[in-house]
């Protein structure tokens, strides 16, 4: 109770009749009157000035009831007054939720992209929209057939968009399952309360094949003479409006491969398969904003051959020599020619045969060659270097459509009944550091052949008969005088063989005539004396290279990098010599023996890596590198961008919008994408909302243009499209203020 003056009032709807307030009379006055909105449900006693409730309130039928209270003395003159009354009708949650539809039909591709809605179901509440009560939160409850155990639809709690879930996105097919019904639900106060209002609609949903396939291979032929571009396939998105595009898996000095907007695949330019037999790359479906709307697509491009080149003589002359008394049906030798035409392919296929022989003496068919080897033949009968010592050969190589001429020139020898002779039998013994390098000539030695000069009869070739396992020397000849010349062909290794007993031979290409045979006389011998070096250490491998995530633990195990010392009795001991910025460290590292060795070999890396010591032992250093490649891990919050914050000139006239940019510390892979969203508060909601406008970008604009010159905390959440995603909420200072003529604040 109180004295009559202006008053407002809260009261909750429903609850009947009740007391409100009691106006306390003042003299002259001896009653009230109300007048205004009471709808029958408020009023007076005029008496004793209690104004009471003779009904319920509800404020989906009125939210606010405005009266005038006066006093009146007895002749029924109003003395105050009249004050204004107003009565607010607090909202009770007494309304559930209700679905515009009582059943929903929606058609799903298949494959389509996870969490790309393809129908949206919509629900309403008659309670006051500023309160939780008509806060609706949309679920799916049953799920019919569920044949995975995993929900293949997902739905939007906030704004009742129904997509495929990453499950759905994979396993719906309308071979397997062509229906689903989805028996979704609404619930208010944003259902978190046991106490909340629920209803529920069923969903019906048809899968239907999906559009967007990747086409079969498709082939193009070389060197086509159609009138480019030229129509080679086609793809269609499952949804309308896309943007369609290519994408290079490898980046191609040019890419002859185009897309229209209908998705038609065309070839711009004739193809070479000589230069790229193959094509890989992927067809893509953008929204206007730039983001993907569907998987890539691989796409393939095999270019089918068509014979565009000629055999070609590997190499332009063969030369050929044939001992006189080479057997009848002999192979002499052969000739090579090459086709760039696809291989195991008709357009490679080479046939040979002998166009011309000269002289033609002591008969035309002298040597017979392979049509499909090319291996040349005696046919019959020994060659006789008295009647010719030298015959030229024109041998014809074709393909289907090109043919070549290949020269071959046949050198008769005499025959080789002479066998190498050394000059000495012992070439005593030769000491070289095991340190020596590879390529070192070390001995020289020398034979001589009697037989025809410059023929393959004479020719001596030196090999290492007995002593060298591993192929640790080689002997070239001098093609001139046949000395021979012997060098280190491995590293030699004292720890592993100090000394080698070397026989050498000497033979000729040609094979001797029956009866003759090489002896003693066509072998030498000699030693080799390793001297032991103090070496480097030698690491296991020359190059490490890791992957990690850039969250790796502190003092996990990267990898393990080994060395050892070739003597075997020196400890080593790894230290980083030089890195950038390097957070890791090499521990523990035993190898055989111990002392003070290793000490003084950190010393040594210390002061100068890479030499020795000759004043302590000989301490050596060697590298390695080691590269540590960090793979990012979305451990950053998207961040906003701004130059400067935003602002709205006051007064507002409606239709106003500023730019907000985010950003994201981590690696982009292929393109990067944030959801704009306010925080989910009232006072947020009821005046600012934001509109997406690309994958970076979205508007925050004002609801409506009742706003103070001040400045005003919109507080936004941003998420990445990370794995996980990550979130930041921003407190983003917007300024509404006076403007000047260039439209900026004073």
């Amino acid at each position: 109770s109180g004295p009559l003056k202006d008053m407002n009032f809260s009261i909750p709807e429903g609850g009947g009749v009740r007391f409100i307030y009691q106006f306390i009379s003042e003299p002259p006055a001896v009653s009230f009157r109300a007048t205004g909105e009471k709808d029958g449900i408020i009023d007076i006693v005029p008496k004793t000035g209690i104004l009471y409730l003779n009904g319920s309130l509800d404020w989906e039928t009125k939210a606010v009831h405005r009266l005038q209270v006066e006093s009146l003395d007895e002749n029924r003159n109003v003395v105050k007054g009249p004050y204004a009354v107003t009565i607010y009708v607090e909202d009770i949650n007494d309304n559930p939720p209700e679905f515009d539809q009582l059943k929903y039909t929606g058609v799903v591709r298949q494959n389509s992209r996870p969490g790309k809605p393809f129908m949206y179901v919509h629900a309403t509440d008659r309670d006051d929209p500023r309160t939780p009560h008509a806060q609706l939160t949309y679920s799916i409850l049953h799920h019919f057939p569920n044949p995975y155990g995993e929900m293949l639809f997902q739905i939007d709690n906030v704004t009742g968009a129904i997509s495929p879930s990453k499950k759905g996105s994979y396993y719906l097919d309308p071979q397997t399952q062509d229906t689903f019904t989805l028996v979704v639900t609404v619930k208010d106060m944003a259902g978190m309360t046991t106490n909340a209002f629920t209803s529920s609609a069923d969903v019906i949903i048809t899968v239907k094949e999906s559009l967007w396939k990747a086409p079969p291979v498709i082939h193009v032929q070389e060197n086509s003479t159609q009138v480019h571009p030229v129509n080679i396939s086609q793809v269609r998105s499952n949804e309308p409006d896309v943007i369609y595009d290519l994408f290079e898996k490898e980046k191609l000095p040019r890419f002859p491969f185009s897309i229209d907007q209908n998705g038609v695949i065309y070839v711009t330019e004739p193809l070479d398969r000589e230069e790229e037999d193959t094509y890989s790359f992927f067809a893509v479906t953008k929204d206007n904003t730039g983001e993907l709307v569907d998987k890539p697509l691989p796409i393939q491009v095999i270019v089918e051959d068509i014979n565009d080149n000629p055999p070609v003589c590997q190499p332009a002359l063969t030369v050929i020599e044939v001992q006189e008394n080479e057997g009848g049906g002999s192979n002499i030798g052969t000739v090579f020619a090459t086709d760039m035409d696809e291989k195991d392919t008709l357009n490679s296929r080479l046939q040979f045969k002998i166009k011309s022989q000269v002289p033609d003496v002591p008969r035309s068919s002298l040597f017979f060659i392979q049509q499909d080897t090319g291996i040349l033949q005696l046919p019959s009968h020994s060659l006789d270097k008295s009647v010719a010592s030298n015959y030229s050969l024109k041998v014809l190589v074709t393909d289907a459509v090109f043919q070549t001429i290949c020269d071959v020139q046949i050198h008769v020898i005499d025959i080789n009944d002479q066998i190498p002779i050394f000059e000495k039998s012992n070439y005593d013994s030769v000491t070289v550091a095991e340190n020596v390098p590879v390529g070192t000539v070390i001995l020289e030695i020398q034979a001589t052949d009697r037989d025809e000069p410059a023929t393959g009869s004479s020719y001596i070739i030196y090999q290492m008969k007995e002593g060298d396992p591993n192929n640790s020397f080689i002997i070239e000849t001098d093609p001139e005088t046949n000395r021979g010349f012997v060098k280190i062909n491995k590293a030699l290794n004292f720890e592993a063989a100090p000394m080698y007993n070397l026989v050498i031979n000497a033979t000729n290409p040609e094979p001797l005539v029956p009866g003759v045979q090489y002896n003693s006389s066509s072998l030498a011998l000699f030693k080799v004396f390793v001297t032991n070096v103090d070496e480097p250490p030698v690491f296991h491998k020359t190059f490490y290279k890791e992957i990690v995530s850039e969250d790796i633990p502190v003092n996990t195990l990267v990898t393990v990098v080994e060395a050892y010392d070739p003597e075997g009795d020196t400890k080593v001991v790894l230290k980083e010599v030089q890195g950038k910025r390097a957070q890791y460290s090499f521990t523990k590292v035993s190898f055989p023996s111990g002392g003070a060795v290793g000490w003084w070999l950190v010393t040594c890396l210390q002061q100068m890596a890479g030499q020795c010591f000759s004043n302590q032992l000989c301490l050596c250093s060697s590298k390695a590198t080691f590269v540590l490649h960090l793979n990012d891990v979305n451990d950053n919050p998207p961040l906003l961008v701004m130059e400067n914050p935003p602002f709205f000139c006051h007064p507002l006239s409606g239709g106003e919008k500023a730019l907000i940019q985010a950003t994201d510390d981590d690696e982009q892979r292929f393109y990067s994408s944030f959801t704009f969203s306010l925080v989910d508060d009232m006072n947020t909601r009821n005046n600012w909302e934001i509109s997406k406008v690309n994958a970076t970008h979205a508007y925050l604009s004002p609801k409506h243009p009742n706003f103070e010159e001040k400045v005003y905390n919109v507080p936004v959440v941003i998420n990445d499209n990370g794995r996980p995603p990550l979130e930041r909420k921003v407190n983003l200072e917007v300024s509404v203020c006076k403007c000047s003529s260039e439209n900026s604040c004073f």
